[in-house]
């Protein structure tokens, strides 16, 4: 008998495991396939909110009942100490000694199996297993080539790399769309279920007033790690330009630490959370998707986190501007823009400009961007031209007047 063993986190299961793992066992043939959630994955620190180990057990069984061939089995949640693999194969191959045992696993185990722990006796016990979409995209299907090659070296087995098309979502992702409200098209109804009413990672909390800390600390798990030190430098950069032109430093923080809180969401994500939040969007919005995240972000600060107005707009309008901005809106334009991670050609100048003058520095910063686009061959939106053109009237009818 052929049979699957599929580990991990699951944390919480999702639509992605349950379609990976059911292209896998057809492809391979697979008579049985095992699930085993890891009680203290060896390879990550669970993130802080997540599932305890048995209600990650019982949401995984709940992802995968009544699939004809597979079992979730409490072989590692019952073990003390950290869930090594290789453990779990031992015991399998004990208990099924007659029997093929295929080790399942995506694309971020593959590539890091050297650095398991006793990789050479776990291929001497399995079938190694990866599936990903590897065929979508050049560079990832070499790094799996190359990692196969390095693995058969190393081992003397070829990893059998499988196509499938499936579901494109991560457990980081998941408990993300938890927080929005909008998992429903991500994860099995009854996973889904059970999270709402247990209020599982978030799902179903108030987040409205909360403390300074608690929100940034809120929004940085909402931002993909690369992302945190901007989010950071935005919303110190933001503080202290509030407190050099006479704004509510408590507000521009705020709006600082949460004006990329949708960012990580993919283009159909933003779509959803806009639908969700009745936000209405242009069709130059629709067609240029990287600019959703600040209107669904003034809603998700608006809906989710109960920010004041002041705050929703300045969020709103942080990546285009607008004629006739507040003057926390411009602060936290220009923050996104001069915060000090930003190193692209020609922010000397506007950092300069801002340090003298808010509106001068403003009107730079939509000058340099609308040129950018420009000459990049991008559309440039609307309302940028019209707040650049709206700070040189300004400027202008000043001039005039002295």
């Amino acid at each position: 008998m052929k049979i699957g063993v599929y580990g991990g986190s699951f944390n919480p299961p999702h639509l992605g495991h349950v379609r990976a793992a059911q292209a896998c066992k057809q492809a391979l043939g697979l008579d049985r396939v095992l699930v085993i959630p890891a009680s203290i994955p060896p390879h990550k620190q669970l993130t802080s909110g997540s599932a305890s180990p048995t209600e990650r057990l019982a949401l995984t069984r709940l992802a995968f009942e009544n699939l004809p061939g597979f079992e979730v089995l409490d072989l590692e949640i019952r073990r003390e100490g950290k869930s090594y693999t290789v453990d779990t194969i031992r015991a399998l191959q004990a208990q099924y000694a007659h029997d093929e045992l295929f080790l399942m696993m995506g694309t971020d185990m593959f590539l890091s199996f050297q650095e398991w722990y006793s990789p050479q006796e776990i291929v001497k016990r399995a079938q190694l297993v990866c599936f990903s979409r590897y065929d979508a995209d050049a560079e990832n299907r070499a790094a799996l080539q190359k990692q196969a090659d390095a693995l058969e070296k190393l081992y003397g087995q070829r990893p059998v790399l499988l196509t499938n098309d499936c579901f494109d979502i991560s457990s980081t992702e998941a408990r993300r769309l938890l927080v929005f409200g909008i998992a429903e098209s991500y994860l099995p109804q009854a996973v889904l279920r059970r999270i709402e009413d247990q209020k599982l990672y978030g799902a179903g909390r108030d987040y409205r007033a909360l403390p300074f800390d608690e929100l940034k600390t809120v929004s940085l798990s909402l931002h993909k790690k690369t992302r945190a030190a901007h989010a950071l430098g935005v919303c110190e950069t933001a503080r202290q330009m509030a407190r050099q032109f006479g704004a509510d430093e408590a507000l521009a923080a705020r709006a600082g630490i949460l004006h990329d809180v949708t960012k990580a969401l993919t283009g159909p994500q933003q779509l959803l959370l806009a639908e969700k939040y009745d936000v209405r969007l242009t069709d130059f919005e629709r067609e240029n998707r990287q600019l959703l995240h600040a209107k669904t972000g003034a809603a998700i600060a608006r809906a989710l986190f109960g920010e004041c107005e002041a705050v929703c707009s300045a969020i709103a309008y942080h990546t285009t501007g607008k004629p006739n901005m507040t003057t926390l809106e411009k602060i936290v334009y220009l923050a996104d823009m001069i915060e000090p991670n930003r190193t692209y050609p020609g922010v000397e100048s506007i950092r300069a400009a801002a340090r003298l003058d808010l509106d001068a520095g403003t009107e730079l910063a939509l000058e340099r961007t609308i040129c950018h686009l420009q000459e990049e061959g991008f559309a440039v939106c609307e309302d940028s031209v019209r707040a650049r053109d709206f700070l040189l009237r300004e400027r202008n009818l000043t001039k005039h007047e002295a």
